[in-house]
């Protein structure tokens, strides 16, 4: 039977090759998002400024909380700050055995300030540029305070050079430097750097006494694994983590380790959706070729042909064809995971350091998967046309009407349950974005659910569209209905795709702007600010607030910082991936400028370690005004802060008050980020906002913004966000879209025979026509109708949790578009093979 699967392969190329595009676009897609997974997983990033580091001690950047309400599970988290370290353990490191240099680094954000521009640069010690190394070109190390030394490339946009002197903003301040030298690295750094004399960089990093990283330099020849034992013993610090290799790099950017969850969140349920989809499109097309040769199958039962024999002769064929796709899949996965791994670093989703991995075990595993679709779908889909009896078989080989049976019913309820449960959980019981983790897989569990029963579904469809359908569209379009209704198993087998496109397109695209617009409307709502000013150079000197209250028109103004922490005790569940959002305010003059009002307690009294809960989340953990809560901060700190105030709050969106002069020195800057000014009674917010402009022009380094600049960055940053979504949904629903064309193009190739009887018996060709014109505008709505109705499972829950509102925000365009390429893409898959179909003489295809 492998020798006659090969031969058959010779004669039967339109189907196998539509099999081959199917299996090999699903193992492409598959194997692209498990390379993002894998990449996610290793999270490689190689280091660059601190190459000749072979070991790096940082503060552990993870937190351990419960996984869920009752405590008893727990996981890492991660802490939204740098978590510093004593500077005193430099000391104790730097006299180890095998240890060559021990540098502790203080690591700050800059920006080089004047009539060009601000240019943001990352401030260090001079002793920390022989770990690239950098090499001075021109002038001398700084020594003084006010010296300096800046990277070449910073040096050459700003158009500096020695001897000249800047003014550098840093630490919420800025002054004016002497550049004393410029230094070229030895290998490529992304990110801009400048160097001070250690007291200088001591002054200016935060907080006071403290040091970002400790690089270990080895001996050479040193043996790195007893060193990082002998390191261990010597910090003897439960909040130390001491890195090696491409770990590294998480030092230089700290942010991969939130990428990292990012990262693997969006590959594995994109993944997910991608193997979902690609087990459909790869059945159905499968189901299709095989539908092609029922009269063959037929005939050669009758000719004495076992079952088995058979269903060997299918496996084998579908074996080659698998193979073949997997190996040329085994190029372009890796291809469309690199391209897809670009864009979401291009997006700022990834960091540009981190680097793409593609090994062999998403490949074989794309592999494995797309093989065990296909050898199960070439079962199923042969199994009735190899067991039947000859005479039954030949008789069903013109057509097919049995497709029901318990197992495929019973799978579709559960799909259709499982829908129905995500959608009651969405809507009952999360609340705000989180939303979101259920109601996407629900458009797939209703898709797969009504796939399972498309053809009773088609045909039920079809008997309701028949009557305007026929009676718009003459005698041609009579005869289509009546076909279409009889061959339903055949049309549900090209509705299921377009259902697909259309459930997943629809689907994800609305729940993604309902998040974005709904995330938009609630910072649009808490900014209560007519104009904000921030720092160029890591934030802001409290001091400052106090002078701009002095400044005519305005009525408050405000230091505030912005963190991320966690409620420690009582012990809670953080809020999926990350903790609870920490909002520091100055309680005498910035509870104005935002949206917070107490239902109990008062809010005056946010002074010193206290804090303001949100009433819903006081209600979960028993607390109330006068109680005491420990808090973990984004940098790893403790505190006991009494609860003075609770407030209403938008489901979702919960976060802490705290007195910002308690946040701001445990974010890692030590600063608070923004200082918010409310405009007095009568004064124009535009004017204050050019008054706020020409003070700042005499401070270096502050920036003034009115709140519809703020607001229009906001949404900008929510559009980059949302990006990587879009990205991904395209992806599939290209592919989607491409095993549509597939399958349009298989059925209507199969009907050769059926066009030249028609043909013989006197229908013309532009009859032919209107009759495949009509069959495509009847699959098209029907899987327009079951696509919207998966999609509607979805995205009504999530828009009831999220807005409370039956329908998604978002424009109606969306789905118009939608809606168009389905239809244009299922008339053009149908037309042209069909035209193309009819060329062929009659006679010939007749006895095809």
């Amino acid at each position: 039977m492998w020798g006659l699967a090969l031969r058959t392969l010779r004669f039967r190329a339109g189907g196998f090759v539509a099999t081959f595009v199917a299996l090999c676009l699903g193992a492409t897609v598959v194997m692209a998002c498990g390379g993002l997974l894998e990449t996610g997983v290793r999270n490689n990033a190689p280091p660059q400024r601190l190459a000749q580091a072979s070991l790096l001690v940082i503060g552990d950047p993870t937190f351990t909380g419960p996984r869920d309400g009752s405590g008893d599970r727990e996981r890492d988290f991660a802490l939204a700050e740098r978590v510093p370290l004593d500077a005193r353990l430099v000391d104790r490191v730097r006299g180890l055995e095998g240890v060559r240099a021990a540098v502790g680094e203080r690591t700050f954000e800059t920006a080089l300030t004047g009539a060009g521009g601000s240019r943001k640069a990352q401030g260090h010690a001079w002793e920390s540029a022989a770990l690239t190394p950098y090499a001075l070109t021109r002038g001398a190390a700084p020594i003084g305070p006010d010296e300096v030394v800046l990277d070449a490339a910073l040096a050459r946009r700003a158009g500096v050079a020695v001897g000249d002197r800047v003014e550098i903003a840093a630490h919420g301040g800025s002054a004016a430097y002497r550049v004393t030298g410029i230094a070229q690295p030895a290998r490529t750094v992304p990110r801009a750097t400048m160097f001070f004399a250690a007291a200088e960089a001591e002054r200016l990093a935060a907080p006071a006494g403290t040091i970002a990283d400790i690089a270990i330099v080895a001996d050479p020849g040193a043996d790195l694994g007893a060193l990082r034992k002998r390191v261990a013993g010597a910090l003897n610090e439960d909040r130390a983590r001491i890195l090696a290799g491409d770990d590294r790099g998480a030092v230089e950017y700290p942010e991969i380790l939130a990428d990292k969850s990012d990262l693997i969140s969006l590959a594995g349920v994109f993944g997910g959706l991608a193997v979902a989809v690609a087990v459909f499109v790869v059945a159905g097309t499968i189901g299709l070729s095989v539908q092609q040769r029922r009269r063959e199958f037929a005939l050669m039962r009758a000719i004495g042909a076992t079952p088995r024999q058979l269903r060997r002769m299918l496996l084998g064929e579908t074996f080659l064809v698998t193979v073949l796709a997997a190996g040329v899949a085994w190029f372009t996965g890796p291809a469309a995971g690199r391209v897809l791994f670009d864009r979401l670093v291009a997006s700022g989703m990834v960091a540009e350091t981190v680097r793409f991995e593609q090994g062999w075990i998403p490949a074989v595993a794309a592999a494995g998967a797309v093989l065990l679709t296909a050898l199960v779908g070439g079962f199923i889909g042969a199994r009735r046309t190899v067991t039947a009896k000859p005479t039954e078989a030949l008789a069903e080989s013109a057509l097919q009407q049995r497709w029901f049976n318990w197992f495929r019913f019973v799978l579709a309820l559960i799909a259709l349950a499982g829908a129905t449960a995500l959608g009651l959980v969405t809507v009952l019981v999360l609340e705000g974005p989180i939303a979101g983790s259920t109601a996407g897989p629900a458009v797939i569990c209703a898709a797969i659910g009504l796939a399972l029963l498309a053809p009773g579904l088609t045909k039920l469809l079809t008997w309701v569209l028949s009557l305007p359908l026929g009676a718009l569209t003459g005698e041609s379009g009579r005869i289509a209905m009546l076909g279409s209704r009889i061959t339903s198993v055949r049309t549900a087998a090209v509705v299921t795709p377009i259902m697909l496109a259309v459930a997943i397109s629809t689907g994800q695209l609305y729940l993604q702007t309902t998040t974005t617009t709904h995330a938009e409307r609630v910072y649009t709502e808490s900014l209560r600010a007519d104009a904000v000013l921030t720092g160029a150079g890591g934030g802001l000197d409290p001091a400052l607030a106090e002078r701009v209250r002095s400044i005519p028109g305005v009525a408050s103004a405000s230091a505030y910082a912005a963190s991320e922490g966690f409620i420690e005790q009582p012990r809670t569940a953080p809020d999926g991936r990350h903790g609870l959002q920490l909002q520091g305010v100055d309680a005498e003059f910035g509870l104005s400028a935002t949206a917070v009002t107490a239902t109990s307690g008062s809010l005056s009294e946010l002074r010193g370690n206290t804090v303001a809960i949100p009433r819903g989340l006081a209600r979960s953990i028993h607390r109330g005004p006068g109680d005491t809560v420990r808090v973990r901060l984004g940098d790893g700190a403790s505190v006991d802060v009494r609860v003075v105030a609770l407030f209403e709050s938008r489901p979702g969106y919960d976060s802490l008050l705290l007195p910002v002069s308690l946040l701001a020195p445990h974010t890692t800057n030590g600063l608070p980020a923004q200082i918010l000014v409310r405009a007095a009674e009568g004064t124009d917010p535009d004017r204050l906002v050019a008054s706020l402009g020409a003070w700042a022009k005499e401070h270096q380094g502050v920036r003034a913004a009115s709140r519809d600049a703020l607001l229009e960055t906001h949404a900008e940053e929510s559009k980059t966000q949302a990006w990587a979504n879009y990205l991904i949904i395209g992806m599939l629903t290209l592919y989607t879209t491409l095993a549509l064309i597939n399958s349009l193009i298989l059925a209507t190739h199969n009907r050769r025979r059926e066009f030249g009887l028609q043909r013989l018996n006197g229908a013309t060709r532009g009859q032919i026509m209107h009759m495949a014109a009509v069959e495509a505008t009847l699959t098209t709505l029907i899987g327009v109708i079951l696509g919207t109705a998966a999609a509607a499972a979805a995205v009504i829950p999530f828009s009831l949790s999220l807005t409370d509102s039956w329908l998604p925000t978002g424009p109606i365009t969306i789905y118009a578009t939608v809606v168009a390429t389905a239809a244009t893409l299922t008339f053009a898959a149908t037309l042209l093979p069909t035209w193309n179909a009819l060329r062929t003489n009659p006679v010939t295809a007749a006895q095809a």
